[in-house]
Protein backbone atom coordinates (compact mmCIF):
# COMPACT_ATOMS: atom_id res chain seq x y z
CA UNK A 1 0.00 0.00 0.00
CA UNK A 2 1.30 3.71 -1.04
CA UNK A 3 2.04 5.68 1.40
CA UNK A 4 0.16 9.15 1.22
CA UNK A 5 1.49 12.77 2.17
CA UNK A 6 -1.14 15.38 2.61
CA UNK A 7 -0.85 19.01 0.84
CA UNK A 8 -2.46 22.07 1.05
CA UNK A 9 -4.14 23.63 -1.70
CA UNK A 10 -5.17 27.01 -2.84
CA UNK A 11 -9.53 26.71 -3.44
CA UNK A 12 -8.35 27.18 -7.47
CA UNK A 13 -6.49 23.72 -7.22
CA UNK A 14 -8.45 21.78 -4.73
CA UNK A 15 -11.69 22.51 -7.85
CA UNK A 16 -9.85 20.31 -9.83
CA UNK A 17 -9.13 17.61 -7.86
CA UNK A 18 -11.34 17.33 -4.53
CA UNK A 19 -12.88 13.72 -4.27
CA UNK A 20 -16.05 13.14 -6.77
CA UNK A 21 -14.45 16.20 -9.70
CA UNK A 22 -15.82 14.93 -12.93
CA UNK A 23 -13.15 13.23 -15.17
CA UNK A 24 -13.96 16.42 -17.87
CA UNK A 25 -12.48 18.37 -14.86
CA UNK A 26 -9.74 16.74 -14.01
CA UNK A 27 -8.54 16.75 -17.77
CA UNK A 28 -9.60 20.37 -17.84
CA UNK A 29 -7.08 21.04 -15.33
CA UNK A 30 -3.98 20.46 -17.27
CA UNK A 31 -5.10 22.83 -19.93
CA UNK A 32 -6.37 25.31 -17.08
CA UNK A 33 -3.13 25.32 -14.98
CA UNK A 34 -1.82 26.96 -17.78
CA UNK A 35 -2.96 30.51 -16.48
CA UNK A 36 -2.74 30.12 -12.80
CA UNK A 37 0.18 31.05 -10.31
CA UNK A 38 3.71 29.37 -11.05
CA UNK A 39 3.02 27.71 -7.74
CA UNK A 40 -0.68 26.58 -8.06
CA UNK A 41 0.40 25.71 -11.31
CA UNK A 42 2.90 22.61 -10.14
CA UNK A 43 0.82 21.70 -7.31
CA UNK A 44 -1.97 21.56 -9.69
CA UNK A 45 0.11 19.07 -12.32
CA UNK A 46 1.77 17.46 -9.58
CA UNK A 47 -1.33 16.45 -8.23
CA UNK A 48 -3.28 15.62 -11.10
CA UNK A 49 -0.01 13.15 -12.40
CA UNK A 50 -1.01 11.00 -9.75
CA UNK A 51 -4.47 10.51 -10.99
CA UNK A 52 -5.81 7.00 -11.86
CA UNK A 53 -7.60 8.06 -15.19
CA UNK A 54 -4.34 7.10 -17.26
CA UNK A 55 -5.57 9.99 -19.90
CA UNK A 56 -5.19 12.06 -16.90
CA UNK A 57 -2.35 11.24 -15.51
CA UNK A 58 -0.48 11.68 -18.61
CA UNK A 59 -1.81 14.82 -19.70
CA UNK A 60 -0.65 16.12 -16.41
CA UNK A 61 2.73 14.13 -16.49
CA UNK A 62 3.79 15.58 -20.05
CA UNK A 63 3.08 19.44 -18.89
CA UNK A 64 4.75 18.65 -15.61
CA UNK A 65 7.69 17.13 -17.41
CA UNK A 66 8.07 20.13 -19.90
CA UNK A 67 7.83 23.12 -17.37
CA UNK A 68 9.77 26.50 -17.86
CA UNK A 69 12.66 27.24 -15.90
CA UNK A 70 11.17 29.97 -14.70
CA UNK A 71 7.93 28.24 -13.25
CA UNK A 72 9.83 25.73 -11.69
CA UNK A 73 12.06 28.31 -9.83
CA UNK A 74 9.35 30.16 -8.70
CA UNK A 75 7.98 27.33 -6.94
CA UNK A 76 11.34 26.46 -5.83
CA UNK A 77 11.71 30.01 -4.35
CA UNK A 78 8.12 30.06 -2.49
CA UNK A 79 7.21 29.22 0.89
CA UNK A 80 7.75 26.20 2.50
CA UNK A 81 7.84 24.27 -1.11
CA UNK A 82 6.65 20.54 -0.31
CA UNK A 83 9.59 18.69 -0.25
CA UNK A 84 8.31 15.12 -2.13
CA UNK A 85 7.16 17.93 -5.07
CA UNK A 86 10.92 19.76 -5.31
CA UNK A 87 12.02 15.83 -5.53
CA UNK A 88 9.71 15.07 -8.38
CA UNK A 89 11.01 18.19 -9.93
CA UNK A 90 14.49 17.56 -9.12
CA UNK A 91 14.13 14.47 -10.65
CA UNK A 92 11.97 14.72 -13.51
CA UNK A 93 11.69 18.22 -15.09
CA UNK A 94 15.75 17.65 -15.82
CA UNK A 95 15.74 13.94 -17.34
CA UNK A 96 17.12 12.75 -14.23
CA UNK A 97 16.50 9.24 -12.79
CA UNK A 98 15.01 8.71 -9.32
CA UNK A 99 17.62 6.99 -6.76
CA UNK A 100 16.12 8.13 -3.82
CA UNK A 101 14.04 5.66 -1.52
CA UNK A 102 10.69 8.23 -2.66
CA UNK A 103 8.94 6.80 -5.77
CA UNK A 104 6.69 7.79 -7.85
CA UNK A 105 4.06 5.50 -6.43
CA UNK A 106 4.29 6.38 -2.99
CA UNK A 107 3.95 10.14 -3.55
CA UNK A 108 0.39 9.88 -4.33
CA UNK A 109 -1.57 12.79 -2.42
CA UNK A 110 -4.45 12.59 -0.13
CA UNK A 111 -6.34 15.93 -0.76
CA UNK A 112 -9.94 16.41 0.87
CA UNK A 113 -11.91 19.45 1.77
CA UNK A 114 -10.46 20.06 4.87
CA UNK A 115 -7.27 20.63 3.54
CA UNK A 116 -7.80 23.37 1.45
CA UNK A 117 -7.39 26.74 2.94
CA UNK A 118 -10.71 29.47 3.48
CA UNK A 119 -7.97 32.68 3.63
CA UNK A 120 -4.21 33.44 3.63
CA UNK A 121 -4.10 33.21 7.66
CA UNK A 122 -4.05 29.12 7.46
CA UNK A 123 -0.71 29.73 5.44
CA UNK A 124 1.16 29.22 8.38
CA UNK A 125 -0.07 25.57 8.97
CA UNK A 126 1.03 24.31 5.49
CA UNK A 127 2.81 20.98 4.52
CA UNK A 128 3.58 19.50 8.06
CA UNK A 129 6.29 17.61 7.87
CA UNK A 130 7.71 15.25 9.98
CA UNK A 131 11.16 15.34 10.21
CA UNK A 132 12.06 12.06 11.26
CA UNK A 133 9.91 10.08 8.50
CA UNK A 134 12.95 8.08 6.59
CA UNK A 135 11.58 9.35 2.93
CA UNK A 136 11.67 13.11 4.25
CA UNK A 137 13.83 15.03 1.85
CA UNK A 138 16.04 17.63 3.30
CA UNK A 139 17.38 20.15 0.68
CA UNK A 140 20.61 18.86 1.75
CA UNK A 141 19.65 15.31 0.98
CA UNK A 142 17.85 16.88 -2.44
CA UNK A 143 21.42 18.56 -3.50
CA UNK A 144 22.75 15.16 -3.58
CA UNK A 145 20.77 13.99 -6.27
CA UNK A 146 21.33 16.52 -8.58
CA UNK A 147 23.21 16.46 -11.34
CA UNK A 148 25.60 19.71 -12.29
CA UNK A 149 23.06 21.21 -14.46
CA UNK A 150 20.49 21.43 -11.72
CA UNK A 151 23.01 21.80 -8.63
CA UNK A 152 23.98 25.29 -11.32
CA UNK A 153 20.32 26.36 -11.77
CA UNK A 154 19.62 25.91 -8.20
CA UNK A 155 22.43 27.85 -7.52
CA UNK A 156 21.64 30.65 -9.43
CA UNK A 157 17.87 30.63 -8.42
CA UNK A 158 17.48 28.98 -5.06
CA UNK A 159 17.25 30.62 -1.82
CA UNK A 160 19.25 31.29 1.26
CA UNK A 161 19.78 27.28 2.43
CA UNK A 162 20.30 26.33 -1.29
CA UNK A 163 23.26 28.90 -1.56
CA UNK A 164 24.82 27.84 2.08
CA UNK A 165 24.77 24.46 0.70
CA UNK A 166 26.21 24.83 -3.38
CA UNK A 167 28.75 27.79 -2.27
CA UNK A 168 30.44 24.03 -0.57
CA UNK A 169 29.97 22.23 -3.50
CA UNK A 170 33.46 20.94 -5.07
CA UNK A 171 32.85 21.51 -8.55
CA UNK A 172 33.54 24.67 -8.66
CA UNK A 173 30.92 25.87 -11.71
CA UNK A 174 28.03 24.93 -9.38
CA UNK A 175 29.85 26.99 -5.95
CA UNK A 176 30.47 29.80 -8.21
CA UNK A 177 27.52 29.83 -9.58
CA UNK A 178 25.81 30.82 -6.40
CA UNK A 179 27.44 34.23 -6.19
CA UNK A 180 26.29 35.06 -9.87
CA UNK A 181 22.34 34.52 -7.95
CA UNK A 182 20.35 38.15 -8.04
CA UNK A 183 19.21 37.17 -4.52
CA UNK A 184 22.58 36.82 -2.34
CA UNK A 185 22.80 39.82 -0.12
CA UNK A 186 26.35 41.54 0.90
CA UNK A 187 26.08 39.61 4.89
CA UNK A 188 26.29 36.63 2.67
CA UNK A 189 29.37 37.89 0.93
CA UNK A 190 30.95 39.03 3.85
CA UNK A 191 30.31 35.58 5.86
CA UNK A 192 31.52 33.72 2.92
CA UNK A 193 34.99 36.09 2.53
CA UNK A 194 35.40 35.68 6.23
CA UNK A 195 34.90 31.74 6.30
CA UNK A 196 38.15 31.60 4.05
CA UNK A 197 36.74 30.01 1.47
CA UNK A 198 39.51 28.34 -1.20
CA UNK A 199 37.70 28.95 -4.70
CA UNK A 200 39.76 31.04 -6.69
CA UNK A 201 36.77 31.96 -9.07
CA UNK A 202 34.45 33.39 -6.64
CA UNK A 203 37.01 35.40 -5.06
CA UNK A 204 37.65 36.68 -8.79
CA UNK A 205 33.88 37.25 -8.97
CA UNK A 206 33.31 38.85 -5.67
CA UNK A 207 36.42 41.00 -6.50
CA UNK A 208 34.61 41.88 -9.82
CA UNK A 209 31.82 43.18 -8.54
CA UNK A 210 31.41 47.13 -7.74
CA UNK A 211 28.92 47.34 -5.56
CA UNK A 212 29.96 44.85 -2.72
CA UNK A 213 33.50 46.15 -3.01
CA UNK A 214 31.91 49.70 -1.66
CA UNK A 215 30.99 48.25 1.05
CA UNK A 216 33.83 49.09 3.47
CA UNK A 217 33.62 45.38 5.86
CA UNK A 218 33.91 43.46 2.63
CA UNK A 219 36.63 45.19 1.16
CA UNK A 220 38.61 44.56 4.67
CA UNK A 221 37.35 41.05 4.44
CA UNK A 222 38.97 40.34 0.96
CA UNK A 223 42.64 41.61 2.37
CA UNK A 224 42.02 39.46 5.11
CA UNK A 225 41.64 36.65 3.29
CA UNK A 226 44.84 35.12 1.33
CA UNK A 227 42.88 33.76 -1.85
CA UNK A 228 42.14 37.38 -2.74
CA UNK A 229 44.46 38.35 -5.77
CA UNK A 230 47.38 41.00 -4.21
CA UNK A 231 46.56 43.43 -6.81
CA UNK A 232 43.33 43.85 -5.63
CA UNK A 233 43.93 43.49 -1.77
CA UNK A 234 46.84 46.12 -2.39
CA UNK A 235 43.90 48.39 -4.18
CA UNK A 236 41.48 47.60 -0.74
CA UNK A 237 44.61 48.69 1.54
CA UNK A 238 44.28 52.29 0.18
CA UNK A 239 41.00 52.37 1.63
CA UNK A 240 41.53 51.16 5.20
CA UNK A 241 41.75 53.71 8.13
CA UNK A 242 44.22 53.91 10.55
CA UNK A 243 42.99 51.59 12.90
CA UNK A 244 42.22 48.83 10.55
CA UNK A 245 45.57 49.10 8.59
CA UNK A 246 47.57 49.19 11.89
CA UNK A 247 45.83 45.79 12.77
CA UNK A 248 46.67 43.84 9.17
CA UNK A 249 50.18 45.34 9.44
CA UNK A 250 50.54 43.56 12.99
CA UNK A 251 48.38 40.30 11.73
CA UNK A 252 50.30 37.01 10.90
CA UNK A 253 47.84 35.40 9.29
CA UNK A 254 48.47 37.65 6.56
CA UNK A 255 50.36 37.46 3.26
CA UNK A 256 53.64 38.63 4.31
CA UNK A 257 53.70 41.53 0.64
CA UNK A 258 50.26 42.99 2.26
CA UNK A 259 51.19 43.11 5.73
CA UNK A 260 54.34 45.06 4.56
CA UNK A 261 52.30 47.64 2.18
CA UNK A 262 50.10 48.24 5.53
CA UNK A 263 53.03 49.27 7.16
CA UNK A 264 53.82 51.93 4.51
CA UNK A 265 50.82 53.48 3.92
CA UNK A 266 50.37 53.31 7.76
CA UNK A 267 53.72 55.59 7.95
CA UNK A 268 52.75 57.81 5.27
CA UNK A 269 49.03 58.49 7.18
CA UNK A 270 50.60 58.87 10.30
CA UNK A 271 53.05 61.92 8.63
Amino acid sequence: MSEKIKLTLSPVVAAYVRQGTPLESRLAGCTAAESMSDTDRVMLLFCLSKDAEPAVHSSAFASLKSLPVEVISAFIESPNPHPHILHTLSTLCHNYPVSSPVSESSLSPEVDENDVPIDESDTDSEDQVNEEDEQFLSKYKMAQLMGIAEKIKMALSGDKEWRSILVKDSNKLVSGSVVKNPRITESEILTLVKSGIQNDEIMRLICANKEWIKNYKIRKALIENNRTPVQNASRYLATMDIKDLAQIAKSKNIATVISTMAKRLLVNKKR
